[in-house]
């Protein structure tokens, strides 16, 4: 063989060798950044110390000033699509779940078929963890966090229960139970400890028994601040000036969170785990005005289609970040996590179903233009109807949906509690801004860009824009699947499961 010719086969030998190497091979640690993302429950965007809000929360407020502040970040109204989208990277329309939440007797969950945030990563070498609360389903142990890709578990796994408890009531017809678990088996030892305590604990326990040749993957989602209004004493004393009674509650609950965020980065501190790990907050929607929550000066709550129901308090912190200590501005929504993650993980996304976000950890890091030009709130065709329908084939505007085209966004059919609320300062009661809109009214157009609190209807001015975005709805119509939404079972009441909500089926 010629000098020309061996080195020909030697180079054809590394292309194979590398080409073997990374299929095969994950990435040393070192090279993976651990990953631990926060989410919050029911918080409102005036509920977080640097959107001016009366409540404290120095340690979350430190890191996002010190990373990056998401400012056109988007999470959905309610808490079981959220989690479906930050868990899977794809639109609720895409999953069946685009009603409602996911009832403690419904036989439901996120479709099997959706690899999970938590499968690609340890697909991709990490060890996964989790506590707080699931609320994807669990009719079937094949549904349970631990069948869904997390090494370890403990959390609850429906919508809400008693923060000391860990116990929820559902009537007469199932009775109460327990819901709260280690892994796959109920957990009765944290009976009459406050919620927060043992899910920091847990995350905390984990970071220090993590073995560092392999990257960290910790999902940390609380109970805090959803409903029941429950918190130590020692929490109230800092809001004495608060005179609403569920504000001040509320108040207390933020901050008992925001302490238990410190105490887990403290812990990544400690083991040195800091300095290679993209840290994540976010909220799961918006505030719940009835229980104490506030999203001002955003229209609408918790459920709502209004910016005050999906805008989300977000941001992150690392020091992978290229650019650190700014507020960005482009266009993010809670299912670009799925493949930002998976992408800064050295993962692949082989294997899943077509995904609705987008890799955006160069808008984040750089602040470079966001890869995302549209966001598809909704469409929820189960919702009760308002008013007439167009005379034309585009997208009934009787149906419930929302869209975001560049900075215009719509919204059909009922948007949900329209009102801005101001925060009750010493006031006993929310007093809410008169909203002129008549009943059967069902398109709303607004520059989100130019009237973020969506005070200026254009939708008798801009019929062009309201004809274009309908058009969009109606595009993402075509792609929907039927929605899943199965009656409860009584097969799920904790009478035949020794007091404790589990699998059923």
């Amino acid at each position: 063989m010629t000098w020309n010719g061996w080195i020909l086969a030697w180079r054809g030998f590394l292309v194979c060798s590398t080409f073997i190497f990374n299929v095969n091979f994950h990435p040393a640690a070192a090279s993976q950044p651990n990953i631990v993302f926060v989410l919050a429950d029911d918080y409102g965007y005036n509920d977080i110390g640097y959107h001016g809000s009366r409540i404290r929360t120095p340690n979350l407020d430190r890191l996002a000033s010190e990373g990056v502040k998401l400012e056109n970040y988007y999470v959905q109204p309610v808490c079981t699509p959220t989690r479906s989208q930050l868990m899977s990277g794809r639109y609720q329309i895409h999953t069946g779940l685009q009603h409602g939440i996911i009832g403690f007797a419904q036989p439901n969950g996120l479709p099997l078929d959706n690899p999970t945030l938590a499968d690609k990563l340890k697909e991709a070498g990490y060890s996964t963890h989790m506590a707080g609360k699931w609320h994807l389903g669990f009719y079937k142990k094949d549904y349970l966090p631990t069948s869904r890709g997390f090494d370890s578990y403990f959390g609850y796994l429906g919508g809400s229960e008693d923060y000391y408890t860990h116990t929820v009531c559902m009537g007469r017809l199932y009775g109460c139970g327990l819901d709260l678990r280690n892994d796959v088996d109920p957990d009765f030892k944290e009976n009459g400890t406050y919620s927060a305590f043992p899910f920091t604990q847990r995350a905390v326990n984990v970071i220090k028994a993590h073995d560092k040749s392999k990257p960290l993957f910790l999902y940390l989602a609380y109970q805090s601040v959803h409903a029941p209004l429950q918190v130590p004493e020692r929490y109230l004393e800092q809001y004495s000036d608060i005179k609403d009674k569920h504000r001040h509650i509320y108040a207390g609950m933020v901050s008992c969170m925001d302490e238990g965020v410190g105490n887990v980065t403290a812990a990544l501190q400690e083991t040195g785990l800091w300095n290679n790990t993209v840290f994540v907050f976010s909220t799961d929607n918006g505030g719940q005005i009835l229980e104490g929550g506030n999203n001002w000066p955003l229209r609408g709550w918790k459920g709502s289609l209004w910016e005050g129901g999906m805008h989300g308090v977000g941001f992150v912190h690392s020091p992978l970040l290229k650019k650190q200590g700014y507020v960005n501005k482009e266009l993010v929504h809670v299912s670009d996590w799925f493949p930002t993650l998976v992408g800064l993980a050295g993962g692949s996304l082989n294997g899943t179903l077509p995904l609705d976000g987008f890799d955006q950890w160069s808008t984040i890091s750089e602040n470079s233009s966001s890869r995302r030009k549209e966001l598809l709130h909704n469409i929820d065709p189960m919702h009760r109807p308002r008013g007439q329908a167009l005379n034309t084939d585009s997208f009934d505007p009787r149906v419930r949906a929302a869209i975001r085209v560049g900075d215009f966004k719509l919204i059909t059919g009922d948007p949900g509690n329209s009102s801005w609320i101001p925060p009750p300062s010493d006031s006993l009661f929310f007093v809410p801004t008169p909203v002129d809109d008549a009943p059967d009214k069902n398109i709303w157009l607004f520059n989100i860009k130019d009237d973020p609190n969506e005070r200026n209807d254009l939708s008798q001015t801009r019929p062009d824009i309201v004809k274009q975005l309908l058009g969009r709805l109606a595009f993402y119509n075509s792609t929907a699947v039927p929605v899943r939404f199965p009656p409860d079972s009584l097969k799920a009441s904790p009478r035949f499961h020794g007091g404790v909500w589990g699998p059923w089926e």
